[in-house]
C-alpha cells in the first residue's frame, strides 16, 4: 500500500471517531406517558463513516420496563434528500439492554438542520404500545465525506477508482439531488 495512501486511512479513521462523537444534537422530547413508558431514548447521533463514504441516524432505546416476547420497534427516519420517510423495523430482544435502531444509508444531510424520528413500540399483536418523537440535528454537513468509499471490502483494500485522490473526492463526480429536502 502505497505511503501517502495508508497515512489517508489513518486520518480518515480518527476523522470518523471525531465526527461520530460530535456530530449531532439532541433536539426532541419522548412524547409516550411517564407511567406507561416501556422505552427511552439512551442515545442518538448521525454517524458519518468516512471510510465507507456514508451517513445513517442512529437511535437507541434503553428499556425501563421488563420487555414482552414479540415486541418491535418501528422507525421512521425523515430522508434528508426528500421524499417518504425512511423506515427500519428492529425486534425487540427481551434480554438485550438496549434496543438500536439504525437507517439505509442517507445522502443531502444539512449541518444545523433539525429531521424528524417517530418509533413507535409494538406488541406481539400490532397494538402500538409506546410512541417516540424526537428530531436530530447534525454539526456536520455531508460534503465532509469521500465522493466513493475509501475501501472496497473488509481486508480495507484501497478503491482503486480513488487511485491519485487520496482525500475521496473526485474531480467531476455527480453530487445527489438535494433540492427535495431543503
Amino acid at each position: 500500500m502505497p505511503k501517502g495512501l495508508s497515512r489517508s486511512i489513518v486520518v480518515g479513521a480518527a476523522l470518523i471517531a471525531a465526527v461520530a462523537l460530535g456530530a449531532c444534537r439532541d433536539t426532541g422530547r419522548d412524547t409516550g406517558e411517564d407511567e406507561g413508558k416501556l422505552f427511552e431514548i439512551s442515545g442518538k447521533i448521525f454517524v458519518f463513516n468516512y471510510r465507507l463514504a456514508r451517513a445513517t441516524y442512529v437511535v437507541t432505546l434503553r428499556p425501563l420496563k421488563p420487555m414482552g416476547d414479540g415486541q418491535v420497534a418501528v422507525a421512521s427516519f425523515q430522508d434528508p434528500a426528500g421524499g417518504a420517510p425512511l423506515v427500519v423495523e428492529q425486534k425487540v430482544w427481551p434480554k438485550l439492554d438496549k434496543v438500536t435502531l439504525e437507517s439505509p444509508a442517507l445522502t443531502c444531510v444539512v449541518k444545523n438542520k433539525p429531521y424528524a424520528i417517530a418509533i413507535s413500540i409494538k406488541g406481539a399483536d400490532g397494538a402500538v404500545l409506546q410512541e417516540i418523537d424526537t428530531t436530530l440535528m447534525s454539526t456536520e454537513d455531508q460534503s465532509i465525506l469521500p465522493d466513493r468509499p475509501l475501501v472496497i471490502d473488509q481486508l480495507y483494500t484501497a478503491n482503486p477508482d480513488l487511485a491519485g485522490h487520496p482525500d475521496g473526492k473526485l474531480p467531476g463526480e455527480p453530487k445527489p439531488d438535494c433540492s427535495k429536502g431543503t
